[in-house]
């Protein structure tokens, strides 16, 4: 089964810059599941998925723009640490946060904490830098007719109600 609209597709990542330094993954885990077709993954990363099948290994890079945008120089806030969604013992410099804003949940970084108020970066801690994807494809379904009317996957490794 390829990948294409409307599959619930499941796969293991690795996230690294253009140096080869790791960013970010999830081979220690479970893999991620999403809904193709429907927004729900980096628009470049979910097109060179489209075909693909279970087993199929793969790299993409992905420029900046493709990504994350580039970086923002007017995207420092002071915010209330009350609105961060994520709790931390101490929020250090360079610390990533999840900040509740009328957008929703936002991924952050902390420049300064006080002990009311941090300032944040609310660039994401990826913008203005190319990627290296390297996927694994694990698993290619149906989806059904509950994931298809709420636009994501179900389960393990996709969406819990």
């Amino acid at each position: 089964m390829h990948i294409e609209d409307n599959k619930i597709v499941t796969f293991f990542y690795q996230i690294n810059d253009q140096q080869g330094a790791s960013l970010e993954g999830n081979r220690e885990g479970m893999p991620m599941a999403y809904l193709h077709g429907h927004g729900n993954l980096l628009k470049a990363l979910e097109a060179e998925m489209t075909g693909k099948q279970k087993g199929d290994q793969f790299e993409v890079t992905l420029s900046p723009e493709q990504a994350y945008g580039p970086r923002k120089n007017d995207a420092e806030q002071k915010v209330p640490i009350k609105h961060l969604a994520s709790k931390h013992k101490k929020l250090l410099p360079g610390t990533i946060v999840k900040v509740n804003t009328e957008k929703g949940v936002l991924d952050a970084q902390v420049i300064k904490a006080g002990k009311f108020m941090v300032t944040i970066d609310m660039n994401h801690p990826f913008a203005g830098r190319t990627l290296v994807f390297n996927i694994d494809v694990t698993s290619v379904r149906d989806a059904t007719e509950e994931e298809l009317s709420h636009g994501h996957a179900h389960g393990e490794g996709g969406h819990h109600h």
